[in-house]
């Protein structure tokens, strides 16, 4: 190798863009193609024809279920929704105040203390804790929201689906079959999308051998960020400030005077379509319609139209998800322990895959600090 070709093999990517971290079997995302794939099924074919559980029994399990398999792993998960005083306790008194995100950090943090199984290291007993972290996650997201709200939480109701149950126990009412489509669909479409920051941060913690909360905890500590899982609720805040469909030029001229983004566009992988963003556009458009004020669509529907020619980026799955959440009465605040509710199932697959064939993962760095510097005793420095 040249003394060239050194140097470059030894330079830093940033962000490690581009570098293939893991071989898979779990999720391809194609962003030259625009096609993103669930353990060999594209997500258009799973949004349109599959629910949340047969979702994440695939990429849990490998495989879509059978019927008893399906009906054994939706009363497996149902039996799991409720959560220990402890965690019901600490949320009621702090989830007034603090950032949900950091509260269902916390909150999942506190589940690894209470289980008495969570130092078994084994791919079956993280399957067990997975479908735990499934059902708990979501009653845990609701009752954050309730608790912002000065109310008590709602227990689940058994004879609901998955996305039934967490519509009911955010909202307090059953929700409609739109609502319910549009909460499954929302957590199809969020399950799963290869190694992203989040998926990564579970990977690096869960190759330590440590336990599955932990992993998961660091996981939600990532996707709280503004730049991976916080993106959407940004997306809402610049609807609600445009307000009208007329007012979207002067907005977007504003937006670029101050040299400021667009939330809702461009995509770290997608050179093309999210895949995603056409099936919650849909959807957001029906609720709209449904509730008579279709005023947040309308303006995404321009707002999509005059950002694209301007910036030539697509809009990504945070965009209409948005408008649509909106619309499912879900606060924008929210909507981060919503996707967080539907990653915990990308997380929990790719831990197992991680333990499965574990090698602990440590790349190296590349030092550009000073070098040969002397020690110099406190009294002599200035």
């Amino acid at each position: 190798m040249t003394q060239a070709e050194t140097e470059a093999a030894n330079q830093a990517v940033k962000g490690l863009k581009g570098v293939v971290a893991a071989d898979t079997q779990i999720c391809d995302v194609n962003g030259t193609t625009g096609q993103l794939v669930y353990r060999g099924y594209t997500i258009d074919d799973l949004a349109v024809n599959s629910n949340f559980e047969e979702v994440s029994y695939l990429l849990l399990k490998g495989s879509l279920p059978t019927s008893s398999q399906l009906a054994e792993f939706k009363k497996t998960v149902t039996a799991q929704f409720a959560l220990p005083s402890e965690v019901t306790e600490l949320i009621k008194a702090h989830a007034k105040d603090a950032h949900p995100m950091a509260m269902l950090r916390t909150a999942v943090s506190l589940l690894g203390v209470l289980d008495k199984t969570s130092e078994e290291h084994g791919v079956d007993d993280f399957y067990q804790q997975s479908l735990s972290l499934i059902a708990k996650i979501s009653t845990i997201t609701a009752a954050i929201r309730r608790a912002r709200d000065g109310k008590d939480p709602i227990a689940p109701d058994d004879s609901l689906s998955f996305a039934e149950n967490v519509m009911y126990m955010l909202n307090g009412k059953k929700p409609t079959p739109d609502e319910a489509k549009s909460m499954d669909l929302i957590l199809i479409v969020h399950a799963e999308h290869g190694l992203n920051a989040s998926t990564f941060s579970g990977r690096v913690i869960a190759a330590t051998l440590t336990d599955l909360y932990s992993s998961i905890t660091g996981a939600i500590g990532a996707l709280k960020g503004p730049l991976h899982g916080g993106a959407n609720t940004a997306v809402l805040e610049s609807l609600q400030e445009i307000g009208s469909v007329d007012k979207i030029s002067g907005w977007i001229q504003d937006v670029k005077e101050k040299k400021g983004k667009f939330m809702g566009f461009g995509h770290a992988v997608y050179t093309t379509e999210d895949p995603r963003a056409k099936h919650l556009k849909k959807l957001s458009q029906k609720l709209g319609k449904e509730q008579g004020d279709t005023t947040l669509y309308d303006i995404s529907v321009e707002l999509e139209k005059q950002v694209t020619a301007l910036i030539k980026k697509n809009c990504n799955v945070d965009f209409y998800s948005a408008s649509l959440q909106h619309y499912m009465g879900i606060p924008g605040d929210m909507f981060t322990c919503i996707f967080a509710a539907s990653r915990i199932v990308g997380w929990c697959a790719h831990v197992m895959e991680q333990i499965a064939d574990n090698k602990i993962i440590r790349p190296q760095s590349h030092y550009v600090g000073p070098e040969d510097l002397k020690y110099v005793p406190i009294s002599q420095r200035s």
